[in-house]
């Protein structure tokens, strides 16, 4: 159970917008945290999703928390459903999602593997859900063990959450959080490296967090950016796994998305019957033709074309052509046989026509290559080329990087100037770590990977405005570090700190990986510090994930903190009550109009020594509730008088108490609203020759302590501190 902090927006037991009473947070993130909230009115239990205060204001936000309630519209058992987007009256932003209760995929991965027959249920139960947001154009892209819970512990109640980074498919469409990374990478599919994802990437993910369940440990992506970038390139190990489940997963994350399952639809169909289940994805189109030909067609590279035979031209019969798909240039082909035919089988199977008609190279429907340059590895080129000049030239190009080329000669319906333009396209591509180029008939698709920022500049303007001739497309080259070196993300929080050091969270060996998340905790004088912080890591370290574990003080809090002296928490508490009610108040929270009252408690181990007792407030100013005027003995054992273990000691009173005894009492006004600091020093001796005022401004309180702590820095035993908050109701 995550532990609530005075910092949180809410706490337990706020009631939000009169309705929702909020029980417990259930998790932080860096533009939101997730709260658990019943509904005072119809009972029912609801994960509240807060936006962070800095963000309430920023519109781009709150667009993409607005799209993501558009999720709603998906409306099946095993999607979360959401239901409302709402503002409070002090301008917290949230949105109502249903609370699900039950062990998370990732709980069960912690717990050991699963069984293969509970995880093909789990595999149903999601992949209809996945079905219901496909037919919606919307594709998760961040399917993982953790955005799946087991409603009740039964794997036929599985539930997918966190449609947070979901991307609406639709021309136009924006993807639901700005930019952070769209996946885990141990479960993202191998096309989101290069930022590709349609709902195959959600049937990848499914099929990989099924294999890590069943095994009881996530899928090893490797300890260095080439055996991530290798590994994607892949199949799952899947040995020892049973069927059917083997052959679900091994189709489910095959690495070549033309040639996985395509949909959850296969997916069902394949659990419905897993012998009749088509082999690849290529088969299902073929199948899907023989039904219905206005279905699209999944482009696959098809088998190499081999040359008719010529030794023999005495057949009558002229050679048949097969025909695949609806291809006008298959019609064209067979066509040109029976004029062939017409003209004389003789004369052409002779060659006696090869000056009038070109070589005879087989017809490629369609015409195809793929060129791909993997992070470490050798360029490969399988496909077609047009002309035996071309294809050796590429041949060499290959060989000269150390690659293997697998090309054959073929003509199809391309462009006259297509090999060059192809020739052109690979010989601009040196200096990229990773790149792929797809060709199929004039269009093509290029897409690469480095991390070196003059390589992305000029391709950048070798391909900003298309690629070379008759190619058809577009180049979308990633400027990124696989690995980003920790002192680099150390320099930039030196940089940014104004309220103390900001530290990092801890960091492998190698520095922050791709799935790495980045990790920073300390404190910050306001919003804005908070939010120029967010931006720069998020230049920084590009779409690792950025979990801001960092308080948000004011100027005068910070002030104090850089002179506070360094010495350890003592375990002297600090309790508050509100005066007007006489209530405890756990969460140190209080409203416009309430009277906070705060009780030092000291535990039995402390006997002796003496108590400086201050608070901070949101103005600048220091108030000393130990000593002061009004109660100039700070000494323990006074403070005890006698009594033995843990005791409280008031400093500060309830208006009626103050009345009688004298003692300081405060009641909270819409002046100066925000975060407050009582902080506990316990010393051997008194801090200070006399007493200070009873109030007094941060800077010359600041200035006092650094004075002592210079000149006697050891007779300071503890330091303990709480926060006081106040806030309009």
């Amino acid at each position: 159970m995550i532990e609530s902090r005075p910092g949180d927006a809410f706490q337990p037991g706020d009631l939000v917008n009169n309705t929702y009473r909020i029980e417990q947070i259930l998790g932080r993130g860096g533009t939101s945290d997730v709260y658990k909230a019943r509904s005072e009115i119809s009972g029912r239990l609801v994960a509240l999703k807060m936006l962070k205060e800095e963000f309430s204001g920023n519109d781009d936000y709150l667009v993409l928390l607005t799209r993501e309630e558009e999720i709603r519209e998906v409306r099946h058992d095993a999607v979360v459903r959401y239901s409302e987007n709402s503002r409070t009256a002090d301008g917290h932003v949230y949105l109502l999602m249903d609370y699900v209760e039950g062990p998370g995929l990732d709980k069960k991965l912690k717990q050991g593997p699963m069984s293969a027959e509970d995880l093909l249920t789990v595999c149903r139960r999601v992949a209809e859900g996945l079905q219901a947001a496909h037919a919606r154009h919307i594709v998760h892209r961040d399917l993982s063990p953790d955005n799946i819970i087991l409603r009740g512990g039964d794997p036929a109640q599985a539930v997918i959450i966190d449609f947070g980074i979901a991307k609406d498919t639709k021309p136009g469409a924006e993807t639901i959080v700005g930019n952070e990374f769209a996946g885990k990478y141990a479960y993202a599919a191998p096309e989101q490296l290069n930022g590709q994802t349609d709902a195959r990437t959600d049937i990848y993910s499914l099929g990989a967090l099924l294999l890590a369940n069943f095994r009881g440990a996530k899928p090893d992506i490797g300890n260095n950016p080439m055996e991530v970038v290798q590994r994607k390139s892949e199949p799952l190990d899947t040995t020892g796994v049973p069927e059917p489940l083997k052959t679900l997963i091994d189709r489910m994350t095959e690495p070549d998305p033309e040639r996985r399952m395509p949909s959850a639809s296969a997916v069902l169909a394949f659990l419905d019957n897993p012998a009749a289940a088509p082999e690849t994805a290529a088969q299902v189109d073929a199948d899907d033709d023989d039904d219905d030909d206005d279905d699209a067609t999944v482009i696959s590279l098809p088998p190499r074309a081999k040359p008719e035979p010529v030794a023999d031209p005495a057949p009558a019969a002229p050679p048949t052509v097969e025909r695949t798909g609806k291809s006008r240039g298959g019609m064209m082909a067979v066509l040109a046989v029976v004029l062939i035919a017409a003209l004389g089988a003789g004369a052409y199977f002779s060659g006696a026509l090869d000056r009038l008609v070109g070589p005879r190279y087989p017809v490629a429907d369609p015409f195809t290559l793929i060129l791909e340059q993997p992070d470490g590895g050798p360029l490969r080129a399988i496909g077609n080329m047009p002309s035996e000049t071309s294809r050796d030239a590429l041949a060499a190009l290959v060989a000269d990087r150390g690659g293997q080329a697998d090309l054959t000669l073929a003509t199809g319906e391309i462009a006259d100037s297509w090999g060059a333009d192809v020739l052109e396209t690979v010989t601009a591509l040196g200096g990229l770590d990773s790149w792929r180029l797809v060709i199929s008939g004039n269009r093509a698709q290029l897409t690469g990977r480095t991390a070196d920022a003059a390589v992305s500049e000029r391709l950048e303007a070798r391909f900003g405005d298309g690629l070379p001739g008759a190619l058809e497309g577009a180049a979308r080259i990633t400027l990124e570090q696989v690995f980003l070196d920790p002192a680099e993300v150390a320099a930039l929080l030196r940089a940014r700190a104004d309220c103390g050091p900001l530290a990092r969270g801890a960091v492998g060996a190698t520095g922050y990986g791709p799935d790495a998340s980045v990790t920073v905790t300390g404190k910050v004088a306001d919003t804005t510090t908070r939010i120029a912080l967010f931006d720069a890591l998020r230049a920084l370290v590009g779409e690792r994930k950025i979990v801001l574990d960092v308080e948000v003080l004011n100027p005068a809090l910070c002030l104090i903190e850089s002179h506070l002296p360094e010495a350890p928490p003592g375990g002297i508490g600090v309790a508050f009550t509100v005066g007007d009610r006489d209530e405890p108040n756990p969460s140190g929270r209080f409203f416009v109009g309430e009277n906070p009252v705060i009780d030092v408690v000291l535990p039995g181990d402390v006997t002796d020594g003496f108590l400086t007792v201050s608070i901070l407030d949101v103005s600048g100013n220091v108030f000393h509730l130990l000593p002061n005027l009004n109660r100039q003995s700070n000494a323990v054992s006074d403070l005890r008088g006698g009594a033995e273990g843990e005791i409280p000691v008031r400093v500060a009173y309830s208006l009626e108490q103050s009345a009688q005894n004298g003692g300081l009492a405060f009641r909270v006004d819409d002046s100066t609203l925000g975060k407050s600091k009582v902080i506990v020093l316990h010393s051997t001796r008194p801090l200070f020759d006399g007493l200070r005022p009873t109030s007094e401004s941060a800077v010359g309180y600041a200035e006092a302590l650094q004075a002592y702590y210079e000149t006697d820095a050891d007779s300071i035993l503890s330091l303990d501190s709480r926060l006081l908050v106040t806030a309009k109701p």
